[in-house]
């Protein structure tokens, strides 16, 4: 499906930023044949240092939240199509499995398309889930689907 829209709307060139999902989104993404086409890389960027370092998250901003809010999310978004010199690309954070530690009692995620148009101001569409009872594999694949059920969507609208 991302294939099909993708070649609909040339010049369009897609990044994947990933911290919970580990790279099952890149990996849905590259399923297709022909993706080399429009995906020109990504990040799964784990660690605070790292999403700062390679994708120009507020380091700051992160720390109050563990890396895990919607803002978080847009930065990593728009920080790897600046690595990455795409203009969309989609972000994924958040907890996997509860953190009692962090106050997190199931899991939890936010996610991010930002899209850079040639002209104008970065477009986001903010996506946020909580997956009760999931455990760590099936809370990954659901954020993972749900992150490219919204890059589709932000497509299929464009």
């Amino acid at each position: 499906m991302i294939k099909k829209l993708m070649q609909s709307r040339p010049g369009l060139r897609l990044a994947v930023a990933e911290s919970l999902t580990g790279g099952h989104v890149q990996a849905r993404v590259t399923a297709e044949s022909g993706a080399s086409d429009y995906f020109v890389g990504g990040v799964t960027a784990y660690s605070i240092d790292q999403k700062v370092a390679l994708l120009g998250v507020n380091r700051k901003a992160a720390a109050k939240c563990d890396s895990v809010s919607a803002a978080v999310a847009r930065q990593m978004a728009r920080g790897v199509c600046r690595l990455m010199k795409a203009n969309i690309a989609v972000a994924t954070t958040g907890y996997a499995e509860p953190d009692p530690a962090n106050g997190v009692p199931t899991p939890r995620a936010h996610w991010a398309v930002c899209h850079v148009p040639k002209r104008g101001k970065a477009v986001f569409i903010d996506g946020y889930g909580e997956f009760p009872g999931a455990d760590r594999a099936t809370a990954q694949a659901r954020v993972s689907d749900e992150a490219v059920a919204a890059l589709v969507k932000y497509l299929e609208s464009v």
